[in-house]
């Protein structure tokens, strides 16, 4: 009877008439984003969904694909970028975000770290007006908002300007962001104490979006790796909010090996209900700028005027030089400093060669640095031991950190891909395509994201599994990827052949509700 039933479900399909597509993805192998094996199945697309994911059958398509012997992925979702200035270009060509597009990736969010202009609503105008290439989601940035009603105080706020940050907030929300995102190791984020934030998470738990928090502290700054991470279960546990460790780390010598204990103690928040999860870039390198990394926070508190003046003070010179000093050893030393962008007689030379070059000592060199409009850095600043020990945890994604004159803008997928799933075989493929596309929407409540399923949006990557590797490295940090042969972003080709095409076919997703 099984033979018998089996020929007639064939006799069926046969009959079937054809589905019509505007696209049919055939004889590649298909990734669903969510941890399963994958199959050999096709995929119809039709406007901008998908229509069908399954075995062959009858698809009459404006245009057929023969993807024999790629990998046919979700679009990957990066949750921690720098790239609204490319997205808010006057040039669509920049617009297109094609050093995303073509490590896979086809939704990046925007406004983390405490950087995000809390006007959402403004930000998805102009986004939309313009056109961009990949999707993108917007953070509403604590240290942005708290600049915009504090300006640089190193204070508690007033009631009335914690009740103007919850308005700010709570329209933010409104109007579609993800949630609240803070960089509480950055001025003026770093002025602020843990029940300020809290009550602005509270503002976001009520419409249920998430924190995502650059901590306070990667390293022994000031309150130590540990206690900055307790801080965020600490405020995701009070404001009954899921909460994001971003590109977690554990960074310079101080706190190398800590990696066992952080998770020990992120296990235990889990275990106790609370969502914690965090998002990690694969690089040994963090990115930032000589201000960030080696001056004293204090220092920068108030305008740039104050900045400048406290930089330019005899008296404060020596106590300056001093704390410079300490957080350069922090970071393992002018050696491990390398110069990414700002002055081209500085580019691709590590801090303790421009020391050199310029007759001066490593710390001053650095304070000339920031006085000269600072410089951004790669340094070199963790531990391999650590990075694979965060980067096996069922519950931290894949990220970049995507900032200009770093190769994770261009390579961290590529490069997760080739060095830890191919090279050393930390977790699996599916694994990998999961932690960079269905965890993410789940995590971050993006519907319709994520998934190769049908009715979901066709944000898709086509990927040749023998040559996606990374192009870019930190002496040509802005070199695209190789590899990837298609991609879909709503429906729309915008790389085909390898080649990149003139569409702009992102939008900016909006958070759902949970139940949806």
């Amino acid at each position: 009877m099984k033979q018998l039933a089996s020929f007639f479900m064939l006799g069926l399909v046969a009959c079937a008439p054809a589905l019509e597509a505007d696209y049919h993805i055939q004889n590649g192998q298909v990734f669903f984003g969510d941890n399963t094996r994958s199959k050999a199945y096709d995929i119809a697309i039709k406007n901008d969904e998908i229509i069908y994911v399954g075995k062959p059958r009858k698809i009459k398509a404006v245009q057929s694909l023969d993807a024999a012997g790629f990998y046919i992925v979700p679009g990957f979702i990066d949750p921690h970028t720098h790239s609204l200035s490319e997205l808010t270009s006057n040039s669509a060509d920049i617009r297109s975000n094609a050093n995303y597009l073509f490590q896979g990736v086809t939704t990046v969010f925007n406004g983390n770290d405490g950087f995000g202009d809390p006007d959402i609503l403004d930000q998805i105008q102009r986004l939309e007006e313009g056109g961009i290439g990949t999707n993108t989601a917007l953070f509403i940035g604590h240290g942005a908002l708290r600049k915009s009603v504090m300006g640089g105080e190193k204070r508690p706020p007033r009631n009335d300007e914690m009740d103007a940050m919850k308005k700010a907030v709570s329209d933010g929300m409104r109007a579609g962001a993800l949630g609240l995102s803070t960089g509480l190791f950055y001025a003026p984020g770093s002025f602020s104490e843990t029940d300020e934030v809290t009550e602005l998470a509270k503002v976001v738990s009520e419409y249920g979006g998430i924190y995502d928090s650059h901590v306070r502290d990667e390293a022994t700054y000031n309150i130590g790796l540990e206690a900055a991470v307790g801080e965020v279960i600490q405020i995701a546990r009070d404001a009954n909010i899921p909460a994001n460790i971003a590109h977690i780390k554990a960074l310079g010598v101080d706190v190398w090996g800590k990696s066992d204990a952080i998770i020990a103690k992120v296990e235990t928040a889990r275990s106790s209900g609370l969502e914690i999860t965090a998002d990690q870039y694969p690089w040994q390198a963090s990115g930032t700028r000589i201000s960030n990394a080696l001056l004293p926070r204090w220092v920068k508190a108030g305008s740039r005027d104050d900045y400048m003046r406290r930089l330019n003070d005899p008296a404060l010179r020596e106590k300056i030089q001093l704390e410079t000093a300490e957080n350069l050893r922090k970071r393992g030393g002018s050696e491990a400093v390398l110069i990414t962008q700002n002055n081209p007689e500085w580019q691709g030379l590590t801090l303790e060669e421009v020391a050199k070059k310029n007759g001066r000592t490593a710390v001053d060199m650095a304070i000339d640095i920031a006085r000269q409009d600072d410089a951004r850095i790669a340094s070199f600043n963790m531990d391999m031991d650590d990075i694979e020990n965060f980067m096996v945890q069922d519950w931290v994604m894949t990220s970049s950190d995507g900032s200009t004159g770093h190769p994770r803008k261009y390579a961290s997928y590529p490069k997760k891909y080739r060095d830890y799933i191919i090279k050393r075989k930390l977790m699996s493929v599916e694994t990998f395509i999961y932690r960079s596309s269905g965890l993410v929407a789940d995590t971050f409540n993006l519907c319709g994201r994520g998934y190769l399923r049908e009715g979901y949006k066709a944000d898709i990557a086509i990927i040749d599994p023998e040559s996606f590797a990374p192009g870019a490295d930190f002496q040509n940090p802005a070199v695209l990827a190789h590899g990837v042969e298609y991609v879909f972003v709503n429906g729309q080709v915008v790389i085909s052949n390898g080649q990149l095409k003139p569409a702009l076919p992102g939008k900016v997703l909006k958070r759902c509700e949970r139940n949806e």
